[in-house]
This record gives C-alpha cells, sequence and structure tokens, in this order.
C-alpha cells in the first residue's frame, strides 16, 4: 500500500478542500456563450494547478468550442504502464431561481457536503484525479506514467472530442484509459459501470393543412396533426412496453447467465434509487428484464416532449397546422444510431396515414460503450476500491452516456476503465448539487490504490522515491 502519497493527501485535506472550491466557484458553463471567458479561466487555472504539482508538458489546447487541458509525466519510466486520465470541467446552467438554498457558484460547507453548480457532476472528480496525481508524484511513489485531459464541452455533447481525440491520438497513447465521470447508486456500496448505453436524438414532425384553422369551419374534415402525431406514437409501442419498430433488437447482444448474476448483486440498490428518485407509481417496461437490466442493458425509446396547437392561457379553439414531438432512443452495445435512426423513419412512414404528411429528422448520435469487465485494468480498479471501501463493489451498466468513451475505444490500443467517487443522490444538474467530502477523500485513495495495482499487474510495481 503506497502509504506516502495516503498520508500526502491525509495532511493536505484543507488545502484540497479549498482548492475544490475555488475551482467550484468559476462559472464555466459550456452551454452558455456569456461564460466563454469563465470556461477559458477554468482551464488555465487546471493548468497553472498542474504544473505547480510537476506535469513535465502541460497545455491548454484551444477548440471551436471551449479549451481542452492536456498534461503529461512521464517520471515513472519508460518501461512503466501509462494512465491517460479523462474528466470534464464544464458544468451546467444554475440560477438562484432554479431552486438553490446557496449562491451556485459560492460553495458552501455544510454536514460533510459541499454546494455548488459541479460539485459532483464533475469538479470533484476532476479535482480527486488531479489531488491523487500530485500525491504519487511529489512522494515520488508513482508506478504508472499519468496524461490527463479535462475536457470543457461534455455538458454541450462534447462535440469537439471525436476530431480532438483523433489530431492528438499520438499525444493519447497509453496502456490504460480511465474515464472518471458518473456516480453510484449508493453511499456505501462502491460499483464500477462497464456498459453505457448509446443515443439518437430525432425530431417528428407532422403537418396537416397548409396553417393552422378554424376547428368550426374545418373541423370533422381535416386530420387534426396532433391527433395523427398522437397516433403515430401509440404505435411505437407494445402493450408490454417493448419496442414495436421492426428490427429495433436485431442487434442486440443477449445476457448470459454469468452476467444476469452480476448485474443482480446491485439490483436492491438500484431499486432504492429508482423508488427515491423516480417515485413513479408504478415500474413499467420489459417484464422479463429486472430494473438494472431495463436501464443498462435493454435498449429504449421514449417521448421526450410534443408541441402543437395552442396551449397559453386562455383558449383558442384552433385546427393546428403541424405538431412536433422529439423522441430519443437510448442504445446498447453492438446497436448502431444510424441504423436504428433508418429503421424508426421507415416504420414511421409506414405507419402515418394519407391524410397527413410526417418527416423524422435526426438531430444527434453518440454509440453505446462496453468494457472488458474482466481486463487486467477493471480488476486494478476493483482491487483498489476493495482496499479503501473494504467491500468488493459491484459490476453495473448505466442508462446514461459518456460520448468520448467510444471516441477513445475507437482510437487507442488501451484498457479502459470508468471510476466514480460520488453519489448518484447528490443532485447532478439541479439545484443544490453537492458533494459528499467523504466520498471525495476515498476518491483520491481509490486512484492511488488503482494506479499501484496496475504497477504490479502490468509490470512496475515498485517505483523509485526522489532522494
Amino acid at each position: 500500500m503506497n502509504n506516502q502519497a495516503l498520508d500526502y493527501i491525509k495532511e493536505h485535506e484543507d488545502v484540497f478542500k479549498q482548492q475544490l472550491k475555488e475551482l467550484l466557484s468559476i462559472p464555466s458553463v459550456s452551454t452558455l456563450v456569456e461564460h466563454q471567458a469563465d470556461c477559458e479561466r477554468a482551464a488555465e487555472w487546471l493548468a497553472d494547478d498542474m504544473r505547480r504539482i510537476g506535469f513535465e508538458t502541460v497545455e491548454v489546447i484551444h477548440t471551436k468550442w471551449h479549451p481542452v487541458v492536456l498534461a503529461e509525466w512521464m517520471g515513472a519510466g519508460k518501461d512503466a504502464p501509462t494512465v491517460l486520465v479523462y474528466c470534464h470541467y464544464d458544468v451546467q446552467p444554475a440560477e438562484m431561481s432554479d431552486g438553490w438554498k446557496t449562491p451556485p457558484f459560492e460553495p458552501t460547507e455544510k454536514d460533510g457536503k459541499v454546494f455548488a453548480r459541479g460539485a459532483i457532476d464533475s469538479k470533484s472528480n476532476v479535482m480527486a484525479q488531479l489531488k491523487a496525481a500530485e500525491a504519487v508524484i511529489k512522494t515520488g511513489t508513482s508506478p504508472v506514467n499519468i496524461k490527463l485531459m479535462f475536457e470543457g464541452d461534455e455538458e454541450s455533447a462534447s462535440e469537439n472530442m471525436t476530431r480532438f481525440v483523433e489530431q492528438y491520438v499520438d499525444r493519447l497513447k497509453c496502456d490504460v484509459a480511465v474515464i472518471c465521470d458518473g456516480s453510484m447508486s449508493d453511499r456505501e456500496q462502491p460499483d464500477i459501470a462497464y456498459g453505457l448505453r448509446g443515443v439518437v436524438t430525432m425530431e417528428l414532425e407532422v403537418h396537416g393543412p397548409k396553417q393552422d384553422l378554424h376547428s368550426g369551419h374545418f373541423g370533422g374534415t381535416v386530420h387534426n396533426p396532433i391527433q395523427a402525431l398522437a397516433e403515430i406514437i401509440s404505435k411505437l409501442h407494445h402493450d408490454d412496453g417493448s419496442v414495436s419498430v421492426p428490427g429495433f433488437y436485431d442487434d442486440v447482444l443477449a445476457l448470459d447467465d454469468e452476467e444476469r448474476a452480476e448485474l443482480a448483486k446491485a439490483l436492491p440498490w438500484i431499486e432504492s434509487e429508482w423508488k427515491d428518485v423516480a417515485a413513479a407509481p408504478h415500474v413499467w417496461g420489459e417484464a422479463q428484464y429486472n430494473l438494472h437490466e431495463r436501464i443498462g442493458a435493454r435498449p429504449t425509446l421514449e417521448i421526450n416532449g410534443i408541441r402543437g396547437g395552442f396551449a397559453g392561457d386562455g383558449f383558442k379553439t384552433v385546427l393546428p397546422g403541424m405538431a412536433l414531438a422529439k423522441i430519443s432512443c437510448r442504445l446498447v452495445a453492438n446497436q448502431t444510431s444510424q441504423v436504428i435512426y433508418e429503421k424508426l423513419r421507415d416504420y414511421i412512414k409506414k405507419i402515418t396515414p394519407p391524410t397527413v404528411k410526417a418527416e423524422l429528422r435526426l438531430i444527434e448520435i453518440g454509440e453505446p460503450a462496453l468494457i472488458d469487465r474482466h481486463s487486467p485494468a477493471v480488476e486494478a480498479a476493483r482491487q483498489a476500491y476493495k482496499n479503501v471501501w473494504g467491500k468488493q463493489p459491484h459490476f453495473v451498466r448505466e442508462g446514461g452516456s459518456i460520448p468520448v468513451v467510444v471516441d477513445l475505444q475507437k482510437a487507442l490500443d488501451a484498457q479502459l476503465v470508468l471510476l466514480s467517487f460520488g453519489y448518484k443522490g447528490c443532485a447532478a444538474h439541479g439545484p443544490n448539487e453537492h458533494v459528499y467530502l467523504d466520498m471525495w477523500y476515498k476518491g483520491m485513495a481509490i486512484t492511488i490504490q488503482f494506479y499501484e495495482e496496475l504497477g504490479t499487474r502490468m509490470g512496475n510495481p515498485y517505483p523509485n522515491p526522489p532522494p
């Protein structure tokens, strides 16, 4: 066990906490153009800290949108494994009017938690990785070389990252790539995600008359586009909750008995989280799959919003000219976004009544990812969690997406690992977002233990400390 680095963290807890608060106070909101300078400021703050820590190469690389901070420390030697760590420093918008009890960009500490926008998603992850790197570099105990890549556009769909990874692939070469994002389902039981769903977003527009009409003059003779849209939408699912689009499940990889048994270990925590957060009257969906499997290992089709006609105060007896629905599909490993879009497009064309015209437009795609849960790197992470938490982490498949994972899988000949240190109940993207400080410090310790396990398993177990 790397006691020197762990002691370094213990000795610097208050300093690290203050640095976390400094970063949290920068409103690096990537989705709003008025915060462009704040995103630049956050990137420079991180770069300055990396230089102070001792990273040999540090660069703030400007992209079409917001900067990527890239740093490199190769002090463990050419025979040591190299780890690339990805995090994102940008955050969602936040205003007091959203329901915040304290100013979102004035970090507030209370009851062992720090409240601020980005506290859990994902500046605490950024700082956990940065401070763990500081601990092993400053004490001369790192058995691995470390590269850091901190993105500033994750909350705005990572539009830069595919091109960035392709352009800088030589500088990103590594043996292990760590994606530090996401959070765990329980405060006391750690888990490791190895699957992420992809996403394809679309807009379905239905047109009837060439303009809004008087419902008295034309009602009963024109097929109302809102009604037609509802009829189309009603045919996208079977009564059992499964998607009715022909071929929708063709490429889905079946779960074997071993994987189902592994996923079932985390089921009580997944169910508890569902009851606390979703709090719907009853579970819905494919009954032959448990809640964990439905969320992480099965694809879905969701109606995200509907627009049409008049919905303001008062009343307007209009027969609308058009109606629109926003539709998204969450996809699982082996499915392809473009293929699913085309299947849905063709099915909607088939079921659209001749009294209206319908068009399904593709908006955005992101592919699903599945990581080898038996790889040496994942096994190293599993042991690191056990060393710190005192219990074996569960394997989980997440329902959400992290776009850069697929980019790294395609570009790098490296083992991938997903690490998360926070709790899903910390209100990411919502008001009063927070991070538990005890879990944050554990995240640093897990990273240090992970590096040590990698060194043991991949060829550099005993680094030489500085004289």
